[in-house]
């Protein structure tokens, strides 16, 4: 007695259960549960890298150094700070067992490796033993994957460049092998000292050489790493320690879990248009009462205060329900997950992406039943009786429209906070309202249509079906906006997946060349040219010199402060130089110097890479060669285009600036697939450290990442199409009264059961129909902007998707009507006409 009346108030109405509130808890529980699920997998996997970082780095630290060894002042001082130190070398090759060939990520390793964790190898032998000398050649171990290409069995021979190595035992795992990021070869494991003979490590090889340390309790690695960036300045050093053991994984999961945060966010508008219809539906049953309390008096307030503090009640009972299922499912899960992750997970409660999903549910909730609730203060006590709800003004009162503006912001401002993705969740969000905008006018434009096509002609099944649809029932527009926007997630997603596969098959064949060729000593670059270009099946062939470096200093600063997340500064990129330009490149901006120039080093850059880290013509660029430091201004900026799977390199430099420094070629062979496999074999027959990387394979090993990325998606996509079918479900059983109703009076007309279940059968197709086809127009869209703007392919409708997403919209809104439709169809007549009296 002593809570506030509209504390008593909500109470008692909370006495009479939760009917009419099922679909409003199932829509607000699923749409947190998704977040809550995929935020706890993101803070697994994160837990997981911090926890074992050391391990997935092989030590405490590393120093990474591009083309070269330490000298022996740098290994010196690796040595005096450090309690353990490894060396490994990795790089690519071609492993060659008779006529079969692959390509191969070689790690080269000494007797320290591994300092953390431990090789894993069928048979179960130590490493060490595997790599020891058999039948007088040094053993290899090799991933199961390149075992099965090149045909071969424990105890077979192959060669790596001119050196036979012996295969020991299959690789199984490694403890390492997630911070090595993306390779393109399966991978084979031998002993460094073993390849003096192999002629694969000569002067200009593209190998990285990684030192690994294990250092002492305690040591402040801030400082450790500053005093070796102080020390060997210029020396072109990379450093990594076990704080982010997987930087890769890391980013790759970031977004990945971004996108998938914003997919769910799709799912709670989705299922927030179910709220605000279980409201709007429960307030309107509640009429009479509200007109009851406004006639003994209830203020405006009250009546709000009275359902605002039910509503509020009930969010909190279904986000409750949504942080449950997000930990139980990932808990449950974690065997599953994890067996398929390539970094340790530690699932566990994680409070940040349960308080993260809270506070989403919340803001919707709120944003979704504020304007229905705010329409209780038109129900007025001459109202009794009669559907105020249905017949309030479209927008209530200043203030909660402001207040509702408020929320959306506050939302939009919490993802954005949330994301590592802030420019795609801002899209996203201006997508998301865009739709529900262009539905909300669909779902009008539908009801006007059927009402007008209603007038005409004949009575039966299709005219009642029309009428139902453009009369003043909500079902229409919750139909197309819940099914609607759903199913436009889900359409972007087959757009999106289904251009990138076209892009990858169609583009393949006709633009790409066959086959990369990398490590072609400048001696060797003669008698390769005269094989491929003297083949009559050879179309193209290109060269370049190829040298690798890192990007230290903008106009005089660190270049990862001035631009930390781009990857052109991420890590080393290829470089070459060039007297001139070829017919197909293009200069954009300044002048590319002349042939015989001489001079200071200059620079060619790629525009659009220039464009995204606010380069200009005159600025300046420091690059680390081999340990040598050289800066460059820029004087052009050209067109690169990298889609073409050709040469492209994003930093040109005049001849003199590198040709003194030892370097390799590369080329790009253009051939029919017929002369693919003879080029591959004579070309590693003449010169064995030459390395070929298929680009058909390379291609299709980032189609099957994509496509584990596109499966992810689609799994939330499904859970954004399950949420609005519930809301249809919903949206349904709101109906049913009114169906029932309907039905009466078509029976006293004389219509047969047959004609109103064809007549409630039409009403939902034709719902569905327009609900499919609307977001299939919206999927389309944003299929065309992410492809036209962040992948930058060409763009074709997938017009089997496109039809499946039609075809689902009907069959999703049939199902959900038809379910509702057996009650009204055995109601009889007398009873129902006279209980609406």
């Amino acid at each position: 007695m002593t809570l506030p009346v509209p504390f008593r108030f909500a109470l008692r109405e909370l006495r009479g259960g939760l009917r009419g509130f099922y679909i409003f808890l199932a829509c607000l529980a699923l749409g947190v549960a998704a977040i809550a699920a995929v935020g706890t997998v993101r803070s697994a996997i994160d837990q997981g890298i911090q926890s074992e970082g050391a391990a997935l780095l092989g030590g405490d630290a590393e120093i990474e150094l591009t083309y070269r060894r330490a000298s022996d002042d740098e290994l010196a001082w690796m040595q005096g700070i450090s309690d353990q130190l490894s060396a490994i070398v990795d790089f690519r090759s071609m492993a060659v067992a008779g006529e079969e060939r692959g390509l191969t990520q070689v790690k080269a390793v000494d007797d320290a490796y591994p300092l953390l964790g431990a090789v894993r190898l069928e048979p179960d032998i130590p490493l060490n033993q595997s790599l020891q000398a058999t039948d007088g050649n040094p053993g290899a171990v090799m991933a199961p994957a390149l075992i099965d290409r090149l045909g071969l069995s424990i105890g077979d021979s192959f060669l790596l460049g001119e050196q036979r190595f012996t295969l020991t035992a299959t690789l199984l795992r490694e403890p390492d092998d997630a911070g090595g990021g993306f390779g393109l070869g399966p991978r084979t494991i031998v002993r460094f000292d073993d390849l003096a003979n192999s002629g694969l490590l000569s002067a200009g090889s593209i190998f990285d050489t990684e030192y690994r340390l294990l250092l002492s309790e305690g040591t402040d690695l801030d400082a450790t790493r500053a005093v070796a960036e102080n020390t060997f300045s210029g020396a072109g050093i990379r450093w990594r320690d076990s704080r982010d053991g997987a930087p890769g994984v890391s980013r790759f999961v970031d977004r990945l879990s971004s996108f998938l945060v914003i997919v769910g966010l799709s799912g709670l508008a989705v299922g927030g248009v179910g709220v605000s219809a279980a409201v709007r539906s429960y307030l309107a049953g509640k009429t009479g009462v509200i007109a009851s309390l406004r006639t003994l008096g209830a203020s405006r307030r009250t009546i709000f205060l009275t359902y605002f503090i039910q509503i509020a009640i009930l969010s909190a009972i279904g986000i409750t329900i949504g942080l449950i299922m997000g930990v139980a499912l990932p808990l449950a899960l974690s065997p599953l997950i994890a067996a398929n992750l390539p970094v340790p997970a530690v699932f566990t409660i994680y409070p940040e992406p349960l308080l993260e999903a809270a506070l989403y549910g919340t803001l919707s909730a709120l944003l979704f039943t504020l304007w229905p609730l705010a329409r209780t203060e038109e129900v007025r006590p001459a109202t009794l009786f009669r559907d105020a709800m249905a017949s309030a003004k479209l927008l209530p009162r200043w203030p909660y429209v402001v207040f509702a503006a408020l929320l959306l912001a506050a939302l939009v401002g919490a993802a954005v906070a949330f994301s590592a993705a802030a420019t795609l969740t801002l899209w996203t969000a201006a997508g998301i309202a865009g739709a529900l905008l262009v539905l909300t006018l669909a779902a009008a434009g539908t009801r006007t249509v059927a009402r007008r096509a209603s007038h005409r002609g004949q009575h039966g099944p299709l005219r009642w079906a029309l009428a139902a649809v453009g009369g003043p029932q909500q079902e229409t527009a919750a139909v197309i906006l819940s099914l609607g926007l759903g199913l436009s997630v889900l359409a972007a997603v087959g757009q999106i997946d289904g251009n990138l596969r076209n892009a990858i098959s169609r583009d393949l064949p006709d633009v790409a060349p066959s086959y990369f060729f990398v490590d072609i000593q400048p001696d060797q670059l003669a008698g390769f040219l005269d094989r491929v270009t003297n083949d009559p099946q050879v179309s193209r062939v290109d060269t370049a010199p190829m040298l690798r470096g890192v990007i230290t200093q903008i106009n005089g600063r660190p270049a990862q402060e001035l631009a930390p997340d781009h990857w052109v500064v991420r890590g080393d990129r290829g470089i070459t130089y060039a007297a001139k330009t070829d017919s197909r490149t293009t200069v954009t901006a300044g002048q590319f110097w002349p042939e015989d120039y001489t001079g200071d080093p200059q620079i060619s850059f790629a525009a659009e890479e220039a464009e995204e880290l606010g380069l200009r013509l005159g600025d300046t660029l420091t690059v680390n060669v081999l340990g040598r430091d050289i800066t460059g201004t820029i004087t052009s900026f050209r067109d690169v285009d990298f889609s073409t799977a050709g040469i492209g390199f994003v930093l040109t430099m005049n001849p003199s600036a590198l040709s003194g420094a030892p370097h390799t070629h590369i080329a790009t062979v253009y051939a029919t697939q017929a002369a693919e496999g003879p080029i591959l074999r004579d070309i590693s027959n003449a010169y064995p450290n030459v390395t070929a990387i298929g680009v058909r394979d390379a291609i299709n090993r980032v189609a099957e990442v994509m496509s584990g990325i596109a499966a992810a998606t689609s799994y939330g996509a499904g859970m954004t199409l399950l949420t609005g079918f519930l809301v249809l479900i919903g949206a349904s059983a709101a109906g049913e009264r009114g169906r029932t109703y309907e039905a009466a009076i078509l029976k006293t007309i004389g219509a047969t059961r047959g004609q109103i279940l064809r007549s409630f059968a039409l009403r939902a197709m034709l719902m569905g129909f327009a609900a499919g086809v609307v977001g299939l127009i919206a999927g389309i869209g944003a299929g065309w902007g992410v492809s036209h703007f962040v992948m930058e392919t060409d763009f074709a409708v997938i017009w089997p998707s496109a039809i499946v997403i039609i075809a689902g919209g009907i069959g999703a809104n049939l199902l959900a009507g038809l379910a509702f439709a057996w009650r009204p169809l055995a109601a009889r007549p007398a009873g129902v006409l006279r209980a609406r009296d």
